[in-house]
């Protein structure tokens, strides 16, 4: 990182979680002097689901996941299609 690159504050709801047998790691960040935080769910494959909204606060980002979770189970984070259209796949 160079010195004009923007520093990534972590929140500290980032962690990795297990649930149903599946491991993921749940990303909350946001880049410093911006005030939306961003959210990325990462499973063992590599894949990234990350939601094209930002968030108020860091809270706020996992409340979503928490929800997410309730209403579609950790399957919303395999490898199959996400039908969530406010998350994109990477």
């Amino acid at each position: 990182m160079n010195d004009s690159d923007p520093a990534i504050i972590e929140s500290p709801l980032s962690r990795a979680i297990v649930h149903q047998d599946v491991r993921v790691e749940l990303n909350i960040f946001r880049i410093e002097g911006d005030a939306g935080w961003a959210m990325e769910v990462v499973n063992a494959a590599g894949t990234s689901t990350v939601w094209e909204d930002v968030f108020d606060t860091d809270e706020a980002a996992y409340v979503v996941f928490l929800q997410t979770l309730a209403s579609e189970g950790m399957a919303a984070f395999v490898d199959d299609i996400m039908e969530d259209a406010s998350a994109t796949r990477h």
